[in-house]
């Protein structure tokens, strides 16, 4: 596949097809690394952590927080 090189403001940019950035898991305002070594350009997906409300969401908003968590009997020297 090829794409052209176009000017965009006073920058340059490249248009990506949307079948493209599915494939790579590439959503709409992600963030990309952009990384260059002999002359070739390399974009990968940035390493985010998640958010309270993201890992929330993951949960469906129930995070079962309602005390401790009971763990068992001690099985070594812990103190309790």
């Amino acid at each position: 596949m090829q794409v052209q090189v176009k000017e965009w403001g006073n920058s340059q940019g490249i248009r990506l097809p949307k079948e493209v950035l599915k494939s790579a898991g590439i959503t709409l305002n992600d963030c990309l690394d952009v990384m260059v070594s002999n002359g070739v350009i390399t974009l990968a997906k940035s390493f985010r952590h998640k958010t309270l409300e993201d890992r929330a969401a993951e949960f469906e908003g129930k995070l079962m927080l309602d005390g401790e968590d009971d763990w068992g009997a001690p099985v070594g020297r812990e103190v309790w």
